[in-house]
């Protein structure tokens, strides 16, 4: 089955643009675009980046069939000249930036596309749209899991998301560290374990809630999850307790004060001998009531509401923009840095290089940007960017594993700041290096 055409998910000017520049005879010059963003979301220590693998996928379907044309043509969004281009679209340029799971910093260039400008420049709306949400979930759902500190978080928000936007996050949450999602097209598509067991309507279903819990322990067995705030939580844990002779495997609690609920029901269950069956909790968690639970008796976290949506922030205000271009039409020219010098939209010009600086110990220090040139090595710095695509062919895909792999690897780099919940500056600072090595003006304090 051929898989759909991603070349319309993008905005109307990006065609215009591609238009313009084929007539005036500028659309093949040589260029490097840069996505990155100027600041965290206000509060945040760090970001992590997600929706790597997404991107790439979306790219090798980046084409304009003969319908995507079509349309195109008739709407007057392009001209003959144009259509035949598009036509004939494939992506032949380079691409590199950060590893999925990795963390990243104000200025950082976490993806650099370089190819024509034509070809180069279509990408912008697909690749923001896929990184700026990604990544805002899994910054997000990082908080969290840095609070559950090694309690299991289950993603669980399909419900309060676009239905296409809770695979992505289901997908990047995991990344940052969620055991598990409730989305089964997430499990299906990229391999996600899935969980669930039931609503508080299976328990409504029946006439009694002792009948409901012999309905789901018979067809899930005694290790399922018992929802036991339909109707009286004492009254539920007992039975739920009863009809699996203390053999239960997770109680649910989806309301009200749940650290004083998990207190009382953890002492329940160790008083009626179910002393193995874990408590998990559920109700609009987010990381500071998640970090609220830290000291009471709980297994687990269901997170909704608060994790698709970026827990506040539901976008990291990527940009992508031009930051170098041939000097000239000629194959040969060489690039020369370009940047734009709005208020409060500043950015820095010419093709860059990150690597992060570590201290002897392996923290984090500083995220190192060296402009035009690699920055010169102390001997511990991380290097930051991978070949992603070379010469229009996908060449850094990877696993969920390896994303989260290196998610975990990062964060514990991270200095002890990082993990604080209250507000601050980003944990390390983004330095600007010019080609000579020296540090250089870092525009994006001020914007």
């Amino acid at each position: 089955m051929t898989s759909p055409s991603t070349a319309l998910l993008t905005d109307h000017y990006e065609l215009t643009m591609v238009r313009a520049a084929l007539a005036s005879g500028t659309a093949f010059r040589r260029s490097v675009f840069e996505l990155f963003s100027r600041r965290l979301p206000v509060g945040r220590r760090y970001g992590v980046v997600a929706g790597v693998g997404r991107a790439l996928d979306a790219l090798e379907h980046f084409r304009f069939g003969d319908e995507e044309v079509s349309f195109l043509a008739s709407h007057k969004v392009v001209d003959d000249t144009t259509a035949e281009w598009l036509s004939r679209y494939a992506f032949s340029g380079d691409v590199v930036g950060y590893g999925e799971g990795d963390l990243y910093f104000p200025g950082a260039p976490l993806l650099t596309v370089e190819g024509t400008f034509a070809e180069a420049v279509v990408l912008e709306t697909l690749l923001l749209s896929i990184y700026n949400y990604d990544s805002a979930v899994a910054s997000a759902a990082s908080r969290m899991t840095l609070m559950a500190d090694g309690r299991p978080c289950i993603e669980m928000g399909s419900r309060r998301a676009n239905e296409y936007a809770a695979v992505a996050a289901a997908r990047a949450a995991y990344i940052a560290g969620f055991a598990s999602t409730s989305n089964l097209e997430a499990g299906r598509t990229y391999g996600v374990p899935t969980t669930g067991t039931a609503a508080h309507s299976f328990t409504l279903l029946h006439d009694s809630e002792e009948q409901a819990f012999i309905a789901q322990v018979a067809a899930l067995g005694q290790d399922t999850t018992l929802l036991v705030d339909t109707y009286d939580i004492e009254q539920a844990v007992r039975t739920g307790v009863r009809i699996t002779e203390g053999r239960l495997g997770a109680v649910r609690i989806d309301s009200g004060d749940l650290v004083a609920a998990a207190k009382e029901v953890r002492a329940l269950l160790d008083e009626l001998g179910a002393t193995h069956t874990r408590v998990i909790v559920t109700s609009d968690l987010d990381e500071w009531q998640i970090a609220a639970l830290s000291g009471a008796p709980v297994n687990g976290y269901g997170v909704g509401t608060s994790v698709v949506t970026g827990s506040g922030h539901p976008t990291c205000s990527f940009v992508y923009k031009l930051v170098a271009r041939a000097s000239s039409d000629a194959p040969d020219a060489p690039l020369v840095p370009v940047a734009k010098r709005s208020f409060h939209k500043s950015t820095v010009g010419g093709r860059k290089y990150a690597v992060r600086r570590r201290d002897a110990k392996g923290v984090a220090e500083e995220e190192l940007i060296g402009i035009g040139a690699d920055p010169e090595g102390d001997g511990n710095d991380r290097p930051l960017l991978r070949q992603l695509v070379s010469g229009g062919e996908v060449v850094g895909r990877e696993s969920l594993a390896a994303a989260r792999e290196r998610h975990e690897a990062a964060v514990h780099e991270l200095p002890r700041d990082a993990f604080k919940m209250s507000r601050g500056e980003p944990c390390i600072p983004t330095v600007f290096l010019d080609e000579s090595g020296q540090v250089t003006t870092n525009p994006y304090e001020r914007s």
